[in-house]
């Protein structure tokens, strides 16, 4: 309570250009109400005033509390917390979740809603102890959350641009795009052979009227003599040729163009994605090495998977159970009840981090194809249920994976199939 009565309490409402801040005593004075420029000179305005009403008041202590706004709170945060003229006061710098925010403020009745009223509400909220998250982690984190955000990024475009050269390759090979698995020529139509055979023959009656023996050897040379038997693939090339819908020739340049454009693409990204998957790699490395090991030694859990949850949960101390890293990343599901009716069909939450939600999820999928014990599971959760069967069982096994992280990493272990972990 001693400390508490000696501290001060920042509330900053960060937007794009400017920082509104009010500063409140524990007995809820407002000892300081000032917006200021979201840049350097800006936070040095910030500080110099915050300084000054420290000692003014003779408090020993300070806490900023912002809302966590996209990028733009990441400068003024970083700021705050490595500020030597600030050090003498212990600061403590916690970017909060808007939505808390937005909940808490709705006990001040009939309060105007603009950024110095909203920094008051902040202030307010680390006033009253509400704050249960950890401090501002540092750039450390942030350099390797930003590669392992923008790997995100790389993904999505390239699943979006894939979507979209499917929609193409049917419109120029239609039976290609909807063979069943025996039937396919390619085990991918993203292949360099799948990709020449879409955009080096003009129309399918190239493909057709071509003799099979110039076929295979177009073949050969593509796929680097790479298939089995090439003469069956050329055989299943030409008979979904044959099967295929024909196009006006009218057609013929725009959809190769496109096809070609779209495979360039892809390839880009697929190459920038191997660049980004070596520099999380490499990153990793000045981080905890327990925590490292910990979720590597997870089998089918590699350095990006483990580098995208450690980027965003940092230190497991932040979360005092399970439950809590679960909801973190929004992987919770809310009751529906009224009188005796009880809905079995609920919705996940997704209230948390949508990175961390994602990397947990692609690393579920990799350890349900190298654990038995997960495989099982996961199809014993798709058996449950006559529909969304994959996306229920998939968040469950990734409800039973987030208890086997926080295990790990709070008790120190190694993975073990024997359920007891090896101590680091």
């Amino acid at each position: 309570m001693n400390k508490l009565l000696s501290t001060l309490f920042v509330g900053i409402d960060v937007s794009s250009k400017t920082n509104s801040f009010c500063a409140l005593d524990f007995s809820a004075n407002s000892l300081i109400y000032k917006t200021i420029s979201n840049n350097q000179p800006g936070a040095r305005i910030l500080i110099d005033s915050v300084i000054k009403c420290l000692k003014d008041n003779n408090l020993k202590f300070v806490i900023f509390a912002l809302e966590s706004t996209s990028i733009y709170s990441t400068h003024i945060a970083n700021v705050l917390s490595t500020d030597e003229q600030l050090m003498p006061f212990h600061p403590f710098v916690y970017c909060l979740n808007p939505k808390t925010i937005k909940n808490f403020r709705k006990s001040f009745v009939d309060m105007d809603k603009t950024d110095t009223n909203d920094a008051y509400v902040i202030a307010d909220f680390a006033r009253c102890n509400k704050i249960t998250s950890k401090p501002w982690r540092g750039p450390q984190l942030l350099a390797l959350q930003r590669l392992t955000r923008y790997r995100l990024h790389l993904a999505q475009s390239l699943t979006r641009e894939k979507t979209f050269t499917v929609s193409n390759i049917f419109i120029k090979f239609s039976e290609l795009a909807i063979l069943e698995k025996d039937s396919r020529p390619f085990s991918s139509n993203f292949g360099a052979t799948a990709k020449a055979v879409l955009t080096e023959f003009l129309s399918l009656d190239q493909i057709i009227y071509s003799s099979l023996d110039d076929l295979v050897s177009f073949i050969i040379s593509k796929s680097k003599n790479r298939f089995a038997n090439p003469e069956l693939t050329a055989k299943l090339i030409q008979k979904a040729a044959r099967d295929s819908y024909r196009l006006d020739k009218v057609l013929y340049e725009p959809i190769n163009m496109t096809l070609a454009s779209s495979f360039n693409i892809i390839s880009a990204l697929e190459k920038e994605r191997d660049i980004i998957d070596k520099s999380i790699a490499k990153n990793l490395k000045g981080f905890s090495e327990n925590q490292v090991l910990s979720l590597q030694s997870i089998p089918g859990v590699g350095p990006v998977y483990a580098a995208g949850i450690i980027a965003e949960i940092g230190s497991i101390d932040s979360f005092r159970s399970h439950d809590a890293l679960a909801k973190f990343a929004g992987i919770t599901w809310r009751k529906t009840q009224s009188g005796n009716f009880n809905s079995s069909n609920t919705r996940m939450t997704k209230t948390g981090s949508k990175y961390l939600r994602y990397y947990l999820f692609e690393a579920t999928q990799s350890v349900i194809r190298h654990i038995p014990e997960y495989k099982l599971f996961y199809r014993k959760k798709c058996s449950e249920v006559p529909k969304h069967m994959h996306k229920r069982a998939l968040a469950l096994t990734t409800r039973k994976f987030i208890r086997l992280i926080f295990a790990l990493l709070s008790k120190n272990l190694l993975y073990s199939s024997s359920k007891v972990g090896e101590r680091q």
